[in-house]
């Protein structure tokens, strides 16, 4: 069963703070979407999966565009640049002891992806197929859009879904 969870919890979540690194940060953003799911779920029963996904560039947080014009600068300083995507994992699984206990699990897996330069024409006509919207660092991997090119890690963690990642921490003991 898959539960969104409100629009509130990422949207109330505190920017990154002066003492976290990207990794910590997005692993936060992914625990208070998993917090907001057990809130509003009556199961203690089922694990519960969430994933965050930011992009980084020069040591800044790339994450989903405010409005278009966000979403242009972000592309715009990707162009041409590689960057990080760092995707944060919180596993929530049912306690041993059971309800209402969790056993939380979380980390972070990190890929490189090198944007081709797009010249100034490219990037409004990739804006205006709204491909952006929703994503981090305003572009996704997966849809094909936009010549990105993957140099280091895996393409389960650009696209928000780090699968091997996610396998290691259901294994933990």
């Amino acid at each position: 069963m898959v539960v969104v969870p409100p629009v509130e919890a990422e949207a109330d979540a505190l920017p990154q703070q002066s003492d976290e690194d990207i990794p910590t940060y997005v692993t936060r953003l992914a625990r208070i979407k998993a917090a907001a799911v057990a809130e509003c779920t009556s199961g203690r029963d089922r694990a519960i999966l969430a994933c965050d996904t930011v992009g980084e560039i020069d040591g800044q947080p790339l994450g989903k565009p405010q409005d278009i014009a966000d979403a242009r600068r972000m592309i715009s300083a990707i162009s041409g640049r590689p960057h990080r995507v760092f995707t944060g994992v919180s596993l929530w699984l049912p306690a041993a002891s059971g309800p209402p206990d969790w056993q939380h699990r979380e980390a972070c897996a990190a890929s490189s992806v090198f944007l081709e330069p797009l010249s100034a024409d490219a990037i409004e006509a990739y804006l205006a197929t709204d491909g952006w919207k929703g994503k981090a660092g305003s572009c996704g991997f997966q849809d094909g859009l936009l010549p990105l090119r993957l140099t280091s890690g895996s393409a389960d963690t650009v696209v928000g879904l780090p699968v091997a990642l996610i396998e290691s921490l259901f294994h933990q003991r």
